[in-house]
């Protein structure tokens, strides 16, 4: 979830069983410090990154280090290309004897990092200072609370996230007459303004990934990579801090990935859709990797539309783009205007000596001072929705800004990436399986291949 891609790859756009097995197996990958396990005055926090933004992101420790004298707060970055890089060097470091007391965790690694058993509950912590965390909660969504949960026990405080909307180019789309889309938008609509762009520009891209992908038009068609449902528990949440609030209703103890269901009709259908926009020329064959090559061509003005979070307004102003030259808008309605999202925070590893020290410096992340630092010139969401202001955006843009947040109040079918604990073997046969359709324009066939590489994972992870 965030770089230009976002301060630590936050968003969206974060792998157990055979991936861990690989990895483990190596030797001690990622940057660590090499000096073993924490010391009681030292807290160690593994960072998705390179070490310039470990050392910027530093910055939200320095008053928690004024408040408790002596104890140290050390970011350490581990680069990769996407989350399920970063995990997997992780572990290894971690099979190195050198674990970190805290992990930056996204959606896409939380199921593994609380499925290994690598991770502490901070069910208990989070009863205890109930009555200091009650203002957090109420400025949070549930939709992101429920995500950090796994087999009904909570293990992160989220601290930012982004949903797949749509940004677009104010300047290309007036060239064609085209002004602002509606918000309620449909994939007819975002058809018929693509076809204006024929032989002109690129009216449409994407990156080749889990999120910000051909993905969201797959829930927008009411479909999903894998069955979902939900694990039992999570009512002393809810209960707690979210008695009476529509938005939790039928909230449980976070997301149950099932069966897969890759090569459903609706899932086909979706990334046909893609392989039919390739053919007419509208889209070009997709990037894989993280999205910087993207939102360099987006930045140019070579792309009228694409999808993108709340990160880009950071990455497209640190690009260049003035003020006005771009927007964003919700994602059309297919079957359904059902967005997807990641969210990111920070979990406590079980293994830490620190944990009661760790905690204290998990609450101190949460605050706004704390997000702030944390997603610096708007490089990701904050999920405290008080801190989506005009203010706050006026620097960078977007003009619709709002559209951040109300995805999730608008659309309360939105809901998180399918991240299982074998989260890595499903990213890398995606990828491999979209490369394949689009190169072959054979949707039905790549699919099926997922489907069956989906199943397999599955059964090894069991």
């Amino acid at each position: 979830m965030a770089s230009a891609w976002s301060a630590h790859l936050s968003r969206r756009n974060l792998i157990k069983a055979g991936a861990s097995a690989a990895v483990l197996g190596g030797g001690l990958a990622g940057c660590s410090s090499g000096s073993g396990s924490s010391s009681k005055n030292t807290l160690k926090v593994a960072f998705f990154g390179t070490q310039a933004g470990a050392d910027a992101a530093s910055a939200v420790a320095k008053p928690f280090e004024a408040a408790h004298p002596g104890v140290k707060v050390q970011f350490i970055a581990t680069n990769g290309t996407d989350w399920n890089d970063f995990f997997s060097k992780l572990l290894t470091q971690i099979a190195g004897g050198n674990p970190p007391d805290i992990a930056t965790v996204a959606t896409e690694g939380l199921q593994l990092f609380a499925a290994k058993g690598l991770a502490q509950p901070l069910d208990d912590y989070v009863k205890r200072d109930a009555a200091e965390l009650k203002g957090y909660f109420a400025d949070v969504h549930p939709a992101l609370v429920e995500a950090m949960m796994y087999q009904g026990h909570l293990y992160e405080l989220p601290t930012d996230f982004n949903a797949g909307n749509m940004f677009y180019s104010t300047k290309l789309l007036h060239s064609v007459g085209v002004d602002r889309p509606a918000d309620t938008w449909t994939k007819d609509d975002f058809y018929t303004i693509a076809r204006k762009f024929a032989g002109k520009t690129v009216a449409w891209d994407w990156v080749v990934r889990l999120w910000g992908s051909w993905t969201s038009w797959m829930y927008a068609n009411g479909a999903n990579l894998l069955a979902e449902s939900k694990w039992d528990g999570g009512d002393w949440l809810w209960n707690r801090f979210y008695s009476g609030d529509p938005a939790a209703a039928g909230r449980k103890g976070g997301w149950r990935w099932g069966d897969p269901t890759a090569n459903s009709a609706a899932t086909v259908e979706a990334l046909d859709f893609m392989v039919q926009l390739k053919k007419e020329g509208l889209s070009p064959q997709p990037d894989v990797g993280g999205g910087g090559t993207l939102q360099g061509l987006f930045s140019s003005g070579k792309i009228a539309m694409t999808i993108g979070g709340g990160f880009w307004a950071g990455g497209l102003h640190n690009a260049g783009m003035a003020d006005g030259s771009f927007d964003v808008q919700f994602f059309p309605q297919w079957k359904t205007q059902r967005h997807l999202f990641g969210t990111n925070g920070y979990g406590l590893f079980k293994t830490s000596a620190n944990k009661d020290l760790a905690w204290e410096f998990l609450k101190t992340l949460v605050k706004p001072s704390g997000i702030n630092a944390l997603i610096p010139g708007n490089s990701s969401t904050p999920t405290r929705r008080s801190m989506m202001t005009a203010a706050r955006y006026a620097g960078t843009g977007p003009d619709h800004w709002s559209v951040f947040y109300d995805t999730l109040t608008k659309f309360p079918n939105t809901a998180p990436i399918p991240a299982p604990p074998y989260y890595n073997a499903l990213a890398t046969a995606l990828n491999q399986r979209t490369t394949q359709a689009m190169s072959s324009g054979n949707a039905k066939a790549a699919l099926d291949g997922l489907q069956q590489d989906l199943e397999t994972a599955a059964k090894a992870a069991i």
